[in-house]
Protein backbone atom coordinates (compact mmCIF):
# COMPACT_ATOMS: atom_id res chain seq x y z
CA UNK A 1 0.00 0.00 0.00
CA UNK A 2 1.39 3.34 -1.00
CA UNK A 3 1.57 6.22 1.48
CA UNK A 4 -1.08 8.13 -0.49
CA UNK A 5 -3.56 5.22 -0.24
CA UNK A 6 -2.78 4.80 3.45
CA UNK A 7 -3.58 8.51 4.03
CA UNK A 8 -6.87 8.15 2.16
CA UNK A 9 -7.78 5.05 4.16
CA UNK A 10 -7.04 6.82 7.46
CA UNK A 11 -9.08 9.83 6.33
CA UNK A 12 -12.06 7.65 5.34
CA UNK A 13 -11.91 5.74 8.64
CA UNK A 14 -11.80 9.01 10.63
CA UNK A 15 -14.80 10.39 8.69
CA UNK A 16 -16.82 7.21 9.28
CA UNK A 17 -15.97 7.17 13.00
CA UNK A 18 -16.83 10.88 13.31
CA UNK A 19 -20.18 10.47 11.53
CA UNK A 20 -21.04 7.41 13.62
CA UNK A 21 -20.21 9.24 16.84
CA UNK A 22 -22.24 12.31 15.83
CA UNK A 23 -25.24 10.16 14.88
CA UNK A 24 -25.04 8.22 18.14
CA UNK A 25 -24.89 11.39 20.24
CA UNK A 26 -27.82 12.94 18.33
CA UNK A 27 -29.97 9.82 18.83
CA UNK A 28 -29.10 9.71 22.53
CA UNK A 29 -30.09 13.37 22.97
CA UNK A 30 -33.37 12.82 21.14
CA UNK A 31 -34.19 9.74 23.21
CA UNK A 32 -33.64 11.61 26.47
CA UNK A 33 -35.80 14.56 25.41
CA UNK A 34 -38.88 12.63 24.27
CA UNK A 35 -41.89 13.30 26.49
CA UNK A 36 -44.59 10.70 25.96
CA UNK A 37 -48.27 11.65 26.28
CA UNK A 38 -50.57 9.83 28.72
CA UNK A 39 -54.26 10.23 29.51
CA UNK A 40 -55.64 10.11 33.06
CA UNK A 41 -56.93 6.56 32.38
CA UNK A 42 -53.42 5.41 31.50
CA UNK A 43 -52.03 7.06 34.64
CA UNK A 44 -54.60 5.30 36.85
CA UNK A 45 -53.92 1.96 35.09
CA UNK A 46 -50.23 2.36 35.96
CA UNK A 47 -48.87 2.35 32.40
CA UNK A 48 -47.11 5.70 32.88
CA UNK A 49 -43.58 5.63 34.32
CA UNK A 50 -42.80 7.31 37.66
CA UNK A 51 -39.98 9.84 38.01
CA UNK A 52 -39.84 10.35 34.24
CA UNK A 53 -40.93 13.55 32.49
CA UNK A 54 -44.19 12.88 30.66
CA UNK A 55 -47.13 14.86 29.33
CA UNK A 56 -50.62 14.48 30.80
CA UNK A 57 -53.68 15.89 29.10
CA UNK A 58 -57.37 16.12 29.79
CA UNK A 59 -60.19 18.41 30.84
CA UNK A 60 -60.03 20.43 34.08
CA UNK A 61 -62.81 19.16 36.37
CA UNK A 62 -65.30 21.85 37.44
CA UNK A 63 -64.81 22.91 41.07
CA UNK A 64 -61.44 21.18 41.40
CA UNK A 65 -59.14 24.23 41.25
CA UNK A 66 -57.65 24.99 44.68
CA UNK A 67 -55.18 27.81 45.11
CA UNK A 68 -52.54 27.40 47.79
CA UNK A 69 -49.77 29.54 49.19
CA UNK A 70 -47.95 31.86 46.80
CA UNK A 71 -48.39 30.51 43.27
CA UNK A 72 -49.28 26.92 44.22
CA UNK A 73 -52.42 25.44 42.69
CA UNK A 74 -53.92 21.97 42.53
CA UNK A 75 -56.61 20.79 40.15
CA UNK A 76 -58.02 17.56 38.76
CA UNK A 77 -57.75 16.43 35.14
CA UNK A 78 -60.15 13.92 33.61
CA UNK A 79 -60.58 12.09 30.32
CA UNK A 80 -64.24 11.48 31.25
CA UNK A 81 -63.35 8.03 32.61
CA UNK A 82 -60.63 8.56 35.25
CA UNK A 83 -59.24 11.51 37.19
CA UNK A 84 -55.72 12.56 38.21
CA UNK A 85 -54.78 15.29 40.71
CA UNK A 86 -52.23 17.77 39.38
CA UNK A 87 -50.06 20.06 41.54
CA UNK A 88 -48.43 23.07 39.92
CA UNK A 89 -46.34 25.93 41.27
CA UNK A 90 -46.24 28.93 38.99
CA UNK A 91 -48.31 31.29 36.90
CA UNK A 92 -51.12 29.57 35.01
CA UNK A 93 -51.90 30.53 31.40
CA UNK A 94 -54.61 33.18 30.95
CA UNK A 95 -56.86 30.67 29.16
CA UNK A 96 -56.72 28.13 32.02
CA UNK A 97 -60.18 27.51 33.52
CA UNK A 98 -62.61 24.77 34.52
CA UNK A 99 -63.82 22.59 31.66
CA UNK A 100 -60.74 23.56 29.64
CA UNK A 101 -58.69 21.04 27.66
CA UNK A 102 -55.05 21.32 28.75
CA UNK A 103 -51.75 19.50 28.51
CA UNK A 104 -49.31 19.47 31.41
CA UNK A 105 -45.70 18.36 31.50
CA UNK A 106 -44.11 16.93 34.64
CA UNK A 107 -43.61 13.78 36.68
CA UNK A 108 -45.71 11.36 38.71
CA UNK A 109 -44.84 11.11 42.37
CA UNK A 110 -45.04 7.92 44.42
CA UNK A 111 -48.62 8.69 45.57
CA UNK A 112 -49.98 8.94 42.01
CA UNK A 113 -50.22 12.74 42.05
CA UNK A 114 -48.87 14.53 38.99
CA UNK A 115 -46.30 17.26 39.72
CA UNK A 116 -46.53 19.62 36.75
CA UNK A 117 -43.60 21.73 35.64
CA UNK A 118 -45.50 23.35 32.77
CA UNK A 119 -49.21 23.89 31.97
CA UNK A 120 -50.38 24.56 28.42
CA UNK A 121 -53.95 25.67 27.66
CA UNK A 122 -55.72 25.71 24.32
CA UNK A 123 -55.54 28.97 22.41
CA UNK A 124 -59.20 29.45 21.37
CA UNK A 125 -62.65 28.00 21.97
CA UNK A 126 -62.59 25.50 19.11
CA UNK A 127 -59.07 24.12 19.55
CA UNK A 128 -58.31 21.00 21.58
CA UNK A 129 -54.78 19.58 21.78
CA UNK A 130 -54.69 16.53 19.45
CA UNK A 131 -53.48 14.19 22.20
CA UNK A 132 -56.32 15.22 24.51
CA UNK A 133 -58.87 14.93 21.70
CA UNK A 134 -57.65 11.41 20.80
CA UNK A 135 -57.69 10.31 24.46
CA UNK A 136 -61.24 11.61 24.95
CA UNK A 137 -62.44 9.88 21.76
CA UNK A 138 -60.85 6.60 22.83
CA UNK A 139 -62.54 6.71 26.23
CA UNK A 140 -65.90 7.63 24.71
CA UNK A 141 -65.78 4.76 22.18
CA UNK A 142 -64.78 2.24 24.86
CA UNK A 143 -67.69 3.38 27.07
CA UNK A 144 -70.29 2.77 24.33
Amino acid sequence: MTPRRRQRLVLVVLIVVGCTTATGLALLALRENINLFFSPSQIVEGTAPSNTTIRLGGMVVAGSIQRGDNLGVTFVLTDLAEQVTVAYEGILPDLFREGQGIVTQGKLDSTGRFLAEQVLAKHDETYMPPEVNDALRKVMTVGQ
